[in-house]
């Protein structure tokens, strides 16, 4: 069995080779390695990634010589690395795609749907994104980051914009929208802190979240939008969710209400978002992901008093994203003893 695996310059192709090897594939394993801007610095690659998830896979320049390689090739492993169209039309043996990031903005998921090729991912930082979801609404709630702003300043500030609604996270009620991987595992954590959560997802069985164990009560988003204290956004971008939490949503909140994003950013509508802050239609709002990154300096956000705004950290650790090779070894090698993955994001039965 052929496996192409591409590293790049945060997942080195070493670890995507071993991962391979490790693969349970009943044959001998030949691996043949590409590096997709391995020599960069982690800012430089940073343009890069933004290039992916502006623009898709098609938007960046995939590795020299990977289309003759992926001829004869059984599996293909990346990380951020472009899975192309010209790339998936030459693989003419190809029978599956990992990834081993959680967006699949790099991989053309359509084209490989065509050819019936499984596409399998990780949420390589699930765990830092959940925990740094609740670390953004206690921010956000009791003003952490706004009162150490103050201080930098040489103020000493004690009332903030939300002060009518200020109370303990567990008297709120807090709405998830999508139930993914990481969704869940924010649902875990509030579920620990007595928080009421509930959730809108089309896609859920509430049978299975009562098999894993977890406290969550599925509604419709309309529901959701318009009984949740706090609303946490956790949706991939797709054509349905680009810019789905709009202004007619945002009109449902209460006026006390708050809004997290650490998902993506082209599912929040900006300009309905900056129009609810502005108006205080809402109390407030915490996001670690922008339409533009750095956020551009005449950007509204910047003149707002009532959002926390972060560096899309959300789901930096040092060994999130190094580890994800094998976490993605992992959950491929699940798929084949079980033909079925929760990180199939194609071809599901």
């Amino acid at each position: 069995m052929k496996i192409v695996v591409v590293g790049d310059a945060l997942v080195a192709s070493s670890d995507l080779e071993k991962a391979a090897q490790e693969l349970n594939v009943n044959e001998e394993v030949q691996v043949e390695k590409f590096e997709w801007y391995s020599d960069l610095s982690k800012e430089a690659f940073q343009e890069k990634i933004l290039a992916i998830e502006k623009g898709g896979s098609e938007a960046v320049e995939i590795p020299a010589g990977i289309c003759e390689a992926l001829v004869d090739a059984d599996i293909l492993l990346v990380h951020i690395a472009p899975v192309s169209k010209k790339m998936i039309a030459s693989a003419k043996k190809l029978r599956l795609i990992g990834a081993s990031r959680g967006g699949m903005e790099n991989v053309a998921v359509e084209a490989a749907t065509e050819r019936k090729i499984p596409v399998i991912h990780v949420i390589r930082n699930a765990e830092p994104v959940a925990d740094f979801t609740v670390a953004l609404m206690y921010a956000e709630t009791r003003n952490i980051a706004r009162a150490h702003l103050s201080i930098k300043n040489g103020r000493w500030d004690k009332g903030f914009s939300n002060d009518a609604y200020k109370t303990t996270l567990a008297k709120h009620t807090v709405g998830l929208i999508g139930l993914g991987y990481i969704g869940k595992l924010v649902a875990k954590r509030l579920n620990g802190l007595g928080v009421k959560v509930i959730a809108y997802d089309p896609f859920i069985d509430p049978k299975k979240l009562v098999d894993e164990g977890l406290d969550i009560e599925l509604k419709g988003l309309h529901e959701v939008f318009r009984e949740a204290d706090i609303i946490s956004l956790h949706m991939r971008v797709t054509k349905e969710t680009t810019n789905m939490i709009n202004a007619e949503l945002i009109g449902m909140m209460k006026p006390s209400a708050y809004l997290i994003n650490t998902a993506r950013a082209a599912v929040l509508d900006e300009s309905a978002l900056i129009n609810a802050l502005e108006a205080k239609q809402i109390a407030g709002a915490a996001i670690d992901v922008f339409w533009e990154e750095p956020i551009p300096s005449h950007s509204p956000l910047l003149t707002l008093d009532n959002i926390t705004l972060t560096t899309h950290i959300a789901g930096d650790t040092i060994d999130a994203i190094p580890h994800s090779p094998y976490l993605l070894r992992d959950v491929i090698n699940d798929y084949f003893e079980k033909g079925v993955s929760d990180m199939q994001v194609n071809l599901k039965s």
